[in-house]
């Protein structure tokens, strides 16, 4: 079983999109319905991938923030090409990742193809109430 505090991505979009009112329409497929006793295992409750396919063409903003600052507007006006901001962050911290600008996860930047991007290294569960 997943740590109390780790979910999966499916799971994460389908809070997501229960908290935005607009929960996915699980229904049953033509096809799902001579499954085997087997599958009909599954906790009440519990989600598979199939019955999150409603949710999958939906799409959603991603963020990745290396970090934040904090400064007065006098400060910022004074910057020019080549000035550096300092951020709340230190080199090798993980960084957040957003979906739809709420925290998801935690990573690291890598380089793919002369390209950023993002390895997810954990899962926030967040809080349904």
């Amino acid at each position: 079983m997943a740590d109390e505090d780790e979910m999966t991505m499916e799971e994460a979009m389908a809070m997501e999109a229960e908290e935005n009112g607009t929960p996915p329409v699980l229904e049953e497929s033509p096809d799902d319905a001579g499954q085997d006793d087997e599958q009909s295992e599954v906790e009440e409750g519990e989600k598979t991938a199939t019955d999150l396919a409603a949710v999958y063409n939906i799409p959603v903003k991603v963020s990745a923030v290396l970090g934040r600052s904090s400064m007065q507007i006098s400060s910022l006006l004074k910057m020019g090409r080549g000035a550096v901001i300092e951020l709340d962050r230190k080199v090798g911290e993980a960084i957040d990742i957003y979906v739809n600008n709420r925290l998801v996860a935690r990573g690291e930047v890598v380089v793919v193809d002369e390209r950023l991007g993002v390895t997810m290294t954990e899962i926030i569960k967040g809080d349904r109430s």
